[in-house]
């Protein structure tokens, strides 16, 4: 009997064809409706692998609704929304995707959040199609701009990198923090300087985030540290949204103590703060930062080798919880 597997969203279509090469697969066809706990417990019960994204909730429950559950294949880099925990004590692995695939797609987002928030362009396209037009030098739409600014980094890892390696191209100062400093010649070669924490904040005019979300930067960005970013500066975070305090940025933007921000991620996804909505000084997209067509189609093909390797008996490639093989 073949295995039944349970995809929770559509997903590329040639990924789902190699899968139905090896697999019974059902899903949930609608893009725009993430399935809830009940249809998670429904669905695990029926079917011997869960084939989830990044804003599925996999809990204890919904682990050991089936007691013949095979694996949970995640097609997230880091499974926060999964417990390890209950997953590992069932000798399930949990399996993700390799985070080099996600650098450029998310360094290209970061760019342009940057573009939109501080050249203002999001919100002059709602205001052109409202019929409100200045005039071509008009200081309505007057902004921060880019170039001559300070890009700070917080978290080099690979997006981190890419984002900076994009900067080369722009007349732009970047400075970084991470507790691993680069060596010398690798911020060389990238063109960049190490400050502390407290100094990249009050220096830079644009501070995007790139760092891994754990407990440590839970909240890494908070009522202290927008007090310390200069009231023309941006916050740009593609990486995770539980990094930012939300409640102390509502305010901090409301108050104008910072000029704007580019989110793409929200501290309580799927959902988003309806006061950063309502803000003028806000960019705000959905997590979108991997969408692009092809690398949503190499996401997915990462997933796909997974099961496989979990079907043919091997561990798979990318397993989070690697540790329930050496038991």
């Amino acid at each position: 009997m073949r295995a039944r597997v349970y995809v929770t969203q559509p997903v590329a279509a040639a990924a789902l064809t190699r899968l139905r090469e090896v697999a019974e697969v059902s899903l949930n066809a609608d893009a725009l409706h993430i399935p809830g706990k009940d249809e998670l417990l429904v669905a695990v019960r029926e079917h011997d692998i869960l084939f989830c994204l990044l804003h599925d909730r996999i809990d204890a429950d919904v682990i050991d609704a089936n007691k013949n559950l095979r694996m949970i294949a995640s097609m997230t880099i880091t499974p926060a929304d999964i417990d390890i925990k209950a997953a590992t004590a069932r000798h399930l692995p949990v399996t993700v995707i390799p985070a080099a695939l996600l650098n450029d797609a998310t360094a290209d987002h970061t760019w342009a959040l940057m573009f939109a928030v501080g050249r203002r362009i999001a919100e002059a396209d709602r205001l052109a199609r409202a019929g409100i037009i200045p005039g071509s030098q008009s200081n309505y739409f007057a902004a921060g701009g880019i170039s001559g600014k300070t890009l700070g980094l917080i978290g080099l890892g690979g997006v981190g990198r890419a984002v900076a390696q994009r900067a080369r191209g722009f007349p732009l100062k970047v400075i970084y923090h991470d507790p691993r400093r680069l060596t010398a010649s690798d911020e060389q070669a990238l063109g960049l300087n190490w400050v502390a924490f407290d100094e990249l904040l009050a220096t830079a005019d644009y501070v995007s985030l790139h760092a891994n979300l754990s407990a440590k930067t839970h909240h890494l960005i908070s009522e202290r540290e927008l007090s310390l970013m200069k009231p023309t500066a941006y916050l740009i975070n593609t990486s995770r949204g539980p990094i930012v305090d939300e409640h102390a940025l509502v305010r901090a933007l409301i108050e104008r103590r910072i000029a704007g921000a580019g989110l793409d991620v929200f501290e309580h996804e799927p959902g988003i703060n309806p006061a950063l909505l309502g803000l003028s000084n806000t960019v705000i997209t959905p997590h979108m930062g991997s969408a692009v067509a092809t690398l949503r189609a190499a996401m997915a093909d990462a997933v796909v080798d997974n099961i496989i390797a979990v079907l043919d008996g091997r561990q798979p490639p990318n397993c989070w919880n690697k540790e329930i093989y050496s038991t």
